[in-house]
């Protein structure tokens, strides 16, 4: 473990977390933080330098197996929502990952030192529901800047020669201040799929008034949420995950949820990196990477809003 000689904490620490399951700190010098439950394999804490959250996570989140942690950033894998024969939103993000001590060199240099690698294979009882070997690591990553980067490799470890196709999606959970304050820009004039259904996204940005669920295909590299309230947008980059899912429950389906508050969904939204229309399929020895970096940079306005052409388009 690396110390800064600043703060003298480590900058990747595994300690306890909610009801002793074991999670990894990632730190940053200049104050930046991340942390990862192994249980899920799921951050659920994401800091700026001034110590603010960025991620929601319900304050009914249940952290205790088997049940998936409410907020932060589920793992939905091998299958997004109902789309097949699994549970909803697959397996991964309920299940126990390991620190993988001696992960394959990644293809691009990261400045980062603060991350953590993650390793997830079958059980027995998984391949009884999903009949298929196959090796994923995950590295959680906190760059310099501050900005948070999970990427994943999902390798088909089969020795039969069958190949498998899954879905997939980052479930992230962004803290907003209030939900009817917030646009999402990047995804105008899209196909969506709602309720199986296939749309075009009309509106100029998307703003929210009531409940919304869809699944915008072929999207951008680059997604930004506008959070008009605090100054602050979200930018999402995302490689190898041509899809977007765009979620929040509003008042009547928040209630329904057992593990979220009633009023809840006003500070949360989930953005979601995702490759849901088409599935992947991987042959025995392909990989498949699918990686999402996050970061939140101050708004400026101009009459009132941000100019998305500077945001999208930029660097």
């Amino acid at each position: 473990m690396m110390t800064s000689s600043t703060s003298e904490k480590p900058l990747v620490e595994l300690t306890k977390g909610a009801n002793g399951l074991e999670k990894v700190i990632l730190r940053e010098i200049r104050g930046s933080s991340a942390e990862v439950y192994l249980y899920g394999g799921q951050v659920t804490s994401w800091k700026n330098d001034q110590r603010e959250e960025l991620l929601f996570v319900s304050s009914k989140a249940i952290f205790k197996p088997p049940k998936a942690i409410r907020g932060g950033i589920p793992i939905c894998f091998p299958q997004f929502a109902n789309r097949g024969p699994l549970e909803s939103h697959g397996f991964a993000r309920n299940r126990f990952w390991s620190i993988d001590k001696d992960p394959p060199p990644f293809p691009a240099a990261t400045s980062s030192r603060a991350f953590v690698d993650l390793i997830l294979k079958p059980s027995e009882e998984d391949l009884k529901i999903w009949p298929h070997s196959f090796e994923y690591r995950l590295r959680v990553a906190l760059s310099p800047a501050g900005d948070l980067m999970l990427t994943s490799r999902i390798r088909n470890t089969n020795t039969d020669g069958k190949p498998f196709a899954f879905t997939f999606a980052y479930h992230t959970y962004f803290s907003v201040s209030d939900i009817s304050e917030v646009r999402v820009e990047g995804l105008e004039t899209l196909d969506y799929l709602e309720n199986k259904e296939r749309f075009t996204e009309q509106g100029d940005a998307i703003t929210f008034e009531s409940e919304v669920d869809k699944i915008y295909l072929s999207t951008p590299t680059k997604i930004a949420i506008l959070d008009h309230e605090k100054k602050r947008t979200f930018v999402i980059r995302k490689d190898g995950l041509p899809d977007a899912v765009v979620w929040n429950p509003w008042d009547k389906r928040a209630k329904a949820i057992a593990d979220f508050g009633d009023d809840e969904y006003k500070h949360m939204l989930c953005v979601e990196a995702a490759a849901v229309e088409k599935p992947i399929t991987l042959k025995p020895g392909e990989e498949w990477r699918g990686r999402q970096e996050l970061s939140a940079v101050p708004s400026s306005y101009c009459s009132g809003q941000l100019d998305p052409k500077r945001v999208l388009l930029g660097s």
